[in-house]
């Protein structure tokens, strides 16, 4: 419809009527730019933070209904399954970030056009890249659970999950694109409506599949998977809104752009598919330790620290939404003022999560556990929380810095602080310290990498402050 649209086309004179329309739009107040600033971060981050929320428990709807009805065999189960599920998300978070992040710049630039060529191309290469992989993904299925050192037994739980929900991932993966992009439009409360109706039906659903109709494992995957369906429908209403910004195109040119944008979205994929490393080498580790009652305890401990996670993702997430654009319109002080607002809130998430973690711990544990032949499971899990509560004195200032730097254009630092708090230190430490202790103290891997990464992550921070980054900006533009 519009060529390569991100570069204007001297050739012609006249417009395209959309073009028109869109700088129409363009000259539209956009609160991001020109709202109040700690009012419109919060009309952003309360949606987000919803979304997230409703997004993170599910997940711990699905761990209490499994661990309670089904069993602890079957928590180990999943948790073997996370590595492939996390690399499957990671790249399609890696473009949706990313494409989200140039189309943010885009907008700050007042270049709707634009912005809409990288939401166009990023939903279609993404709805491509899932089709391929969930086909290879059902294909080589008895290999990667050999590969995840699954035995016999653990394989046939695995796959009555497996089977079902591989291919509910497609729908998955287009919401995640469109709620990146839909909330960088304005829309923030539809994006986060939509999570919330998937959350609402997957716990209607975990009950009736699981409890009701005693399907086991593969009742808790219909359940995530059909209620899936429903985030898609709920975001498929932003193309009827006449208020939208970005429109979609399946006619484009130069759709490279959008895997050097996807390099924008590199922290985040490397910290999802670092994740599902992480969490293959430490279900390695615990099974030789601890058996199945340790790879159930390490998942009781994921449900538990998935909350305060999720926070962090809604602060660092609405912030790039901000940062994107007021760096593209090269406000400083708005940049700083985010920036505050930023550290301030996830100061107060971390020193919350970590009084509820250690005051609440064995209660937590229990919601996730029935009370028959679970006391190895508890005792293991209660142990994990005593060594790993410090991770959130540093982790909400890494993810803050870590989602800075990828709105400002600065990927590789970003990966770097990435790859250090997601891969490098917990991998090394972990093998390191499983190595010196006999007992579970080797989990302290993970606090101690949080705090050497944060180091590095300031280091960072100070050289790419706002008005250096922009200046930094403007000379590589120039």
């Amino acid at each position: 419809m519009f060529g390569d649209v991100s570069k204007p086309n001297k050739l012609f004179t006249a417009k395209h009527p959309l073009e028109i329309l869109m700088e129409t739009t363009a000259s539209q107040d956009n609160s991001a730019l020109d709202g109040p600033i700690l009012v419109t971060f919060l009309k952003y981050l309360f949606p987000a933070l919803v979304g997230m929320l409703a997004m993170g428990s599910a997940s711990i709807v699905d761990g209490i209904f499994i661990g309670n009805f089904v069993g602890v065999p079957a928590l180990a189960a999943v948790n073997l399954i996370i590595p492939i599920l996390t690399v499957l998300f990671g790249v399609a978070l890696m473009l949706s970030i990313g494409g989200s992040v140039r189309a943010g710049k885009y907008l700050g630039q007042r270049n709707q056009v634009a912005a809409s060529a990288i939401f166009s191309k990023t939903l279609v290469i993404t709805v491509v890249y899932a089709i391929v992989l969930i086909v290879l993904g059902l294909l080589f299925e008895t290999a990667l659970f050999r590969l995840l050192g699954a035995d016999e037994s653990l394989a046939q739980l695995m796959s009555q999950y497996y089977r079902v929900i591989l291919p509910f991932l497609l729908a998955q993966i287009i919401t995640i694109v469109l709620y990146f992009f839909i909330k960088l439009d304005g829309f923030p409360s539809l994006a986060a409506t939509a999570l919330v109706a998937g959350a609402i039906f997957n716990i209607g659903l975990d009950y009736l599949f699981i409890v009701v109709f005693d399907w086991g494992l593969s009742g808790a995957a219909w359940a995530t998977g059909l209620s899936q369906v429903f985030p898609v429908l709920t975001l498929m209403t932003y193309f009827f809104s006449r208020k939208r910004k970005l429109r979609f195109s399946l006619r484009q040119k130069n759709w490279s752009e959008v895997f050097q944008a996807a390099y924008n979205g590199l922290s985040e994929f490397i910290n999802e598919t670092s994740g599902g490393i992480i969490a293959f080498i430490f279900n390695l580790l615990i099974i030789s330790r601890a058996g199945v009652e340790g790879v159930a305890a390490i998942t009781v401990l994921n449900y538990l620290l998935m909350i305060g996670f999720m926070i962090y993702f809604a602060i660092a997430d609405t912030a790039q939404v901000m940062i994107s654009q007021n760096f593209g319109a090269q406000n400083v002080q708005r940049l700083k003022q985010l920036l505050k607002i930023c550290f301030a809130m996830t100061t107060i998430v971390s020193l919350l999560t970590i009084g509820v973690l250690l005051v609440f711990k064995e209660a937590l544990i229990y919601t996730f556990l029935s009370d028959e032949g679970t006391q190895a499971t508890v005792a293991i899990a209660t142990t994990f929380v005593d060594y790993v509560w410090p991770m959130f004195i540093f982790a909400g200032a890494n993810m803050i810095i870590s989602g800075y730097l990828t709105a400002i254009h600065l990927p590789f630092q970003s990966g770097v602080i990435s790859l250090c708090r997601s891969l490098i230190f917990p991998a090394s430490l972990l093998v390191l310290f499983f190595i010196l202790f006999d007992n579970n103290l080797f989990v302290i891997a993970l606090p101690i990498g949080e705090c050497i990464t944060f180091l590095i992550a300031f280091a960072y921070f100070i050289r790419h402050q706002p008005q250096r980054a922009i200046d930094d900006d403007m000379a590589k533009n120039s």
